[in-house]
């Protein structure tokens, strides 16, 4: 099944092929690109588009890639496996285009296998001859003339040759030197292929010879002398015999292509393919095209498969056409779209199918994404007038004819066709010596159903574009014809476009489900159609605004509306109404959208400051952590070494003083928390105190040299060490550092009591910690930080809850939050809020007791 050429002819398809031919560069690609025709298997149609993609980029990274100097040397090819000779010159263009298809072949395979691998697949199928190439280069000249090198006899030949043409001119100048008085002219020329001296009539006597031409006035007799003759018969047969020779050469070179006459074909169509690619990837980019999405009809049932967006005529000046929207499938098939003559209807109608062809030839269109479309099994159009004299056809006559041929082809009713009626009957392009093309690539050959997709293209949609629908005859009846033919197409699941100026279709598209109004409009103030396609609308009868724009009297005007139906001037009343507040309610969306566009642009803004701001604001608390726990590090390391000593001396009250003398040092080199972001108070204390039993996980121990209360989470006896927790921090201690708590301060408690009692160093505690934190509009990768600090400051501040606001949303932000506070050392536990209170948009968080 193929669409009819009809269709193509209707669409004006042929002439988007002539321009898609001026950028081809050789004959076999031209002829490709004006033979194009659109398929009707989606993986094929999928496969077109691929490659034109791909022969875009491909151009992107190589603009001036060609395909050389490749000729269509076919014909010359066919003959030559047929035993003909081919001349030095054609066998020349042979050479030439195979260098060039090797050159390409090698570019192109260094390509990227899975960015091009259409490409790649189809330059595999480019032939490697260089044997060939290097025959013929050896034995033909750049001047297309055999070498003497073509063969040793060749080059022994051609030196007799000019041999015995010295020695005959040598001969022939010495007979002008000693008859000079006989000659009219002391020259030497050549008639008939021999060479001769013109002598005068009246002497013809003096010089013996053959004569062989005379002059017009025959004063002059051209003569070979007799003197001469053998040497020119030795110079002629040598000429012979060096004809022969190059002849033997030709018909060995031409036997030699004509061994490999398939694979040099197959080279030539593949670079035609190639070429051909890269012309449609000029064209696209040139007319600004994208590559349509192609999908399967139907899909959701408010989502169209015909989708356009920004769609232009590709025929119409890039500079006036006025890009439309168009939509088809989903919540309607049928568009019905009414407004005034030379508004754009036809125009809407012809963009429609000839953009659908264009995306199954394969090629991209001129729209804007998103733009999407089905494969479409066929294409029906009955556009423009078609009325024939001969055939006694109205314009009435001339649509319905057209209509009813295609609703016969629709319902599978056999539709008879002439001889041009059908791409199916279109043959395989033959070169001049018979031979078809067999390269699987061929894009004459590439609308042959091959896939078992195309088994199946019953179950592909159709397309119907109808112009002036009912027209040509009476309103009435007219009108009654087109919404029966409209029923009928919407029986048969077609998609379907058509134009209409009968205001009694505009109330049956607006009550019959999968029928929907669309218009073009028109410009009161300056009495010009727009051009713009608004769906969802029907058009409105513009006459009696014109006619008072125009200058009618208002009283005629009057006149004529009080004639018509008061529906009916109820209706224009409405649509014109509607018109008006459509037209306010876009431009408060323009508004809208350039307002969001300036708060986007400034939220970006402040959120880049905030992002900036934090990045310091963390890069100066983590500095000040680090001096901080630095500074801890010493403390410890002075206390273990007062400890040593304390157990290594006996203690008098002058060691005592001299201990807290060294603790108020090590304070005073202990700096003030730094500004940033709020810590846990950590005092500087020490306790020893022996234990009773070993400590073990679960404890809950003081760490001396902090002073804070924490439990244990695990012990390593190897290293003598254990992990705390104490608040929301985790430290790894040595174990003679942990003391039970609640245990009596001992004998060696007297130095802990002197040290709690001083003035200890410590990290404030932070404040104004708020019950809420509103994360909303927060990645998720920085929550886990940022709630755990904010968790640390509300616990140590001592709130008993507080409320995490993450909003609904889609609930990844809230499940973030939760799977956090699962697993939360602070928290004891949490719940959504009330309905009353943000619902699943708030989570309570209930922190432990201190």
């Amino acid at each position: 099944m193929a669409i009819a050429l009809q269709t193509l002819e209707t669409l004006e398809f042929p002439k988007v092929r002539q321009h898609l031919a001026r950028y081809t560069a050789f004959s076999v690609s031209r002829e490709m690109a004006l033979s194009l025709t659109p398929s009707v298997d989606p993986a094929e149609v999928r496969r077109r588009l691929r490659l034109t993609d791909e022969a875009r980029r491909l151009l992107d990274e190589m603009p001036d890639l060609t395909i050389g100097g490749a000729r269509d040397v076919r014909p010359a090819v066919g003959r030559a496996r047929r035993g003909g000779v081919c001349d030095a010159s054609t066998l020349l263009d042979i050479a030439a285009t195979l260098a060039s298809a090797r050159r390409l072949r090698t570019t192109l395979l260094k390509l990227d296998p899975e960015a091009f691998p259409l490409i790649r697949e189809i330059a595999a199928h480019l032939p490697l001859l260089p044997e060939i190439e290097d025959v013929i280069a050896r034995a033909i000249g750049d001047d297309g003339q055999v070498l003497d090198s073509a063969s040793p006899k060749l080059a022994r030949l051609r030196a007799e040759v000019r041999t015995a043409f010295n020695r005959l001119q040598e001969k022939l100048h010495g007979l002008i030197m000693s008859h000079a008085d006989a000659l009219q002219e002391p020259i030497i020329t050549v008639r008939n292929g021999r060479y001769v001296i013109p002598v005068k009539a009246t002497h013809r006597r003096a010089i013996r010879g053959l004569v062989h031409d005379q002059s017009a006035s025959g004063a002059t007799l051209y003569i070979e002398p007799l003197t001469v003759v053998d040497l020119n018969n030795a110079w002629r047969e040598l000429q012979l015999a060096e004809q022969e020779e190059v002849e033997r050469i030709l018909a060995e070179l031409s036997a030699q292509v004509g061994d490999h006459a398939d694979a040099i074909i197959i080279g030539v169509e593949t670079l035609a393919t190639l070429d051909l690619a890269l012309a449609m990837a000029r064209y696209a980019a040139a007319m600004r095209c994208v590559m349509p999405e192609i999908v399967d009809a139907p899909l959701s049932p408010d989502e169209p498969p015909l989708l356009l967006t920004a769609a232009r005529h590709p025929l119409i000046d890039p500079q006036k056409v006025v890009p439309i929207n168009m939509r088809l499938g989903g919540p309607f098939r049928i568009l019905l779209i009414t407004g005034p003559n030379t508004g754009g209807k036809t125009v809407a109608l012809k963009t429609t199918g000839l953009l659908a062809v264009m995306a199954q030839a394969g090629m991209h269109i001129p729209a804007s994404q998103p733009s999407r479309l089905p494969v479409f099994k066929q294409i029906f159009a009955d556009i423009g007038d078609e009325q024939s004299i001969e055939q006694s056809l109205s314009t009435f006559s001339s649509h319905m004819t057209n209509i009813i041929r295609i609703l016969r082809a629709l319902e599978g009713e056999p539709v008879a066709e002439n001889a041009e009626g059908s791409i199916a009957e279109h043959p395989t392009a033959e070169n001049a010596e018979g031979s078809i093309a067999e390269h699987p690539t061929d894009e004459r050959t590439i609308t042959a159903n091959t896939s078992p997709e195309a088994a199946h293209t019953d179950r592909l949609p159709a397309l119907v574009l109808l112009d002036e629908l009912g027209a040509g005859t009476d309103p009435v009846e007219g009108s009654a014809l087109a919404r029966a033919i409209i029923e009928r197409l919407l029986e048969l699941g077609v998609l379907g476009v058509a134009t209409t100026h009968y205001a009694e279709l505009k109330a049956f598209a607006y009550a019959t489900p999968g029928v929907e109004n669309a218009s073009v409009e028109f410009d009161v103030e300056t009495l010009a159609p727009t051009y713009k396609l608004t769906i969802g609308l029907p058009g409105r009868s513009n006459a009696l605004a014109i006619a008072a724009r125009l200058g009618l009297s208002p009283a005629l005007i009057e006149r004529a509306r009080a004639s018509m139906a008061r529906q009916d001037v109820q209706v224009e009343d409405l649509l014109a109404g509607i018109h008006r507040e459509r037209n306010a309610a876009a431009a408060e969306l323009q508004r809208a959208a350039e307002v969001r566009a300036d708060a986007e642009k400034y939220r970006e803004r402040l959120a880049a400051e905030l992002r900036e701001f934090e990045a310091r604001r963390d890069e100066a608390w983590q500095a000040a952590r680090e001096e901080i726990e630095a500074e801890l590090r010493q403390v410890r390391s002075e206390m273990r070494r007062l400890r040593d000593e304390f157990r290594s001396v006996s203690v008098s009250r002058q060691w005592l003083e001299e201990a807290e003398r060294r603790l108020q040092e090590a304070r005073a080199r202990l700096p003030e928390t730094p500004p940033g972001k709020p810590a846990e108070r950590v005092a500087v204390t020490t306790a020893i105190e022996p234990g009773p039993r070993p400590l073990r996980p679960g404890d809950v121990v003081r760490v001396r040299s902090v002073g804070l209360i924490g439990e244990i989470l695990s012990i390593n006896e190897e290293e003598q060490t254990a992990d705390v927790q104490v608040g929301g921090f985790r430290m790894q201690v040595d174990l003679s550092e942990l003391t039970r708590e609640k245990r009596g301060y001992g004998k060696e408690g007297q130095l802990a009591r002197l040290i709690d009692e001083s003035r200890g160093i410590s990290i404030p505690v932070p404040r104004d910690v708020s019950l809420e934190l509103d994360i909303r509009g927060w990645r998720a990768a920085d929550v886990r930080d940022r709630l755990d600090r904010y968790l640390n400051d509300a616990y140590l501040t001592g709130l008993p809850w507080v409320r995490i606001i993450h909003g609904k949303g889609t609930g990844a932000l809230r499940q973030t939050v939760r799977d956090l506070l699962k697993d939360h050392k602070l928290v004891a536990s949490f719940s959504s809020a009330s309905a009353t209170e943000g619902g699943e948009g708030v989570t309570i968080v209930r922190l432990q007791e201190r």
